[in-house]
């Protein structure tokens, strides 16, 4: 009700014009702050705030118009006075008036606002999930319609866990549960993906330039981040070039989610080359799985983070990858120890210096004995040897094919 006055006064505390958004333009950027955070979106945007709940379905780079609800989490508690039944009553009506949410049966809910993160931060806590990244922690449909029931219910609200959410938050979480209950209700979603991004995160992006909206956020931040701490950014690069060249020898064949994961992988091999050699691979399984990219899901994040460690630590899995190892996909799991192993062998001949992986490459092998060759230019034959052999037959035992080194 103070609305007018309190902008009156920051207005002329901050000597600017304060733009007062409308729930379309909430909307409008709650979906570009979805879009700038996630990989090919397809679903509807929810963001709830303490007063409204913004809902826009968003496909790719587009969006619709989007409408807003009076389903804030502090205002349904306040108008229901309290009670869960007339909230959901009241909410239930409300989303019904949202008929585009049937049209998201299948797809992605993308759950924006700070009630709906503490939502998933209390999930996290009581599961005791490995990964504390809000940015694309996801359940399934089933999943968190039965832990919105327990939320609804305050149940385990003794459990310790409840206190990783803030004071301030807590009384509000069941309404804010009661308002997702009712919206998943109606659409019917296969999972509900929970976004770090909302509406400041979509301003900031619908100013950037069109060209740089285009960009692949994970890519240009693996990039990035070769820039300031690998030892040759241009041999980064050539990797993962040349590893997206050698995996289909292996009988892989990726998907373009695959393949910016191996690329974003590539650009990050580099990256704890200044640290202990004895802690190379628990700092980079630590930068990457913890730093706060987007447009990577959790299980990609595992991929990266464990492709890394497997480079600098062997294709085994120890107590540092356990928990990782829970999160990443089998397949993502076989493919990281895959990059792993490659670049375990071609790191011996390169030591991060641009201009010598291209000159590597495997063939098949006309021998009987052998499936594969690695071939290697004869210039480059001192770097034979036990080590450079043992690394190679890790990777022959990993992919069950029989490999050996051609110098020629």
């Amino acid at each position: 009700s103070n609305g007018p006055d309190f902008i009156a006064k920051a207005e002329e505390i901050l000597g600017q014009e304060i733009q007062l958004l409308s729930g379309e333009e909430e909307a409008k950027y709650s979906a570009l702050g979805v879009i700038s955070g996630f990989h090919e979106v397809d679903g509807v945007a929810g963001d709830l705030g303490g007063g409204s709940l913004e809902l826009i379905d968003i496909k790719g780079h587009e969006f619709g118009k989007g409408i807003t609800l009076p389903l804030g989490g502090l205002r349904l508690s306040e108008s229901s006075g309290g009670s869960i039944s007339k909230a959901r009553t009241f909410a239930r009506k409300q989303v019904n008036t949202a008929r585009f949410l049937e049209k998201g049966e299948g797809r992605t809910f993308y759950a924006v606002g700070g009630t709906w993160r503490n939502i998933a931060k209390l999930h996290m806590e009581i599961t005791k999930y490995p990964l504390h990244m809000m940015q694309g922690y996801e359940l399934t449909f089933e999943e968190i319609q039965k832990f919105l029931e327990d939320v609804i219910d305050a149940k385990d609200s003794k459990d310790p866990a409840w206190q990783a959410v803030s004071k301030s938050r807590r009384s509000l979480l069941p309404f804010g549960a009661v308002a997702l209950q009712e919206v998943l209700s109606v659409m019917k979603p296969s999972v509900v993906s929970f976004s770090a991004q909302g509406v400041r995160e979509g301003y900031l992006y619908h100013l950037m330039p069109d060209e740089e909206k285009q960009a692949d956020p994970l890519v240009v931040a693996a990039d990035q981040l070769a820039i300031l701490r690998a030892r040759s950014p241009e041999h980064a690069r050539e990797l993962a070039d040349w590893t997206g060249r050698m995996v289909p020898f292996f009988g892989i064949t990726e998907t373009e989610e695959e393949s910016r994961y191996r690329r974003a992988a590539c650009l990050l091999a580099d990256i704890s080359w200044r640290a202990h050699p004895d802690y190379r691979g628990a700092q980079a399984l630590n930068v990457i799985a913890h730093s706060s990219f987007v447009g990577i899901t959790h299980a990609g994040r595992a991929y990266l983070a464990l492709a890394n460690y497997y480079r600098f630590e062997g294709l085994s899995d120890d107590g540092a990858t356990g928990p990782l190892s829970t999160i990443a996909t089998p397949r993502l799991l076989e493919l990281a120890k895959l990059l792993g192993g490659l670049l375990r062998v071609v790191y011996l001949f390169s030591a991060s210096m641009p201009g010598i992986v291209n000159n590597l490459t495997f063939r098949q092998s006309s021998s009987p004995d052998l499936d594969m060759e690695f071939v290697v230019p004869h210039a480059y034959r001192n770097f034979a040897g036990e080590r450079l052999e043992g690394r190679l037959q890790q990777l022959a035992k990993l992919t069950g094919k029989k490999l050996a080194f051609v110098f020629e």
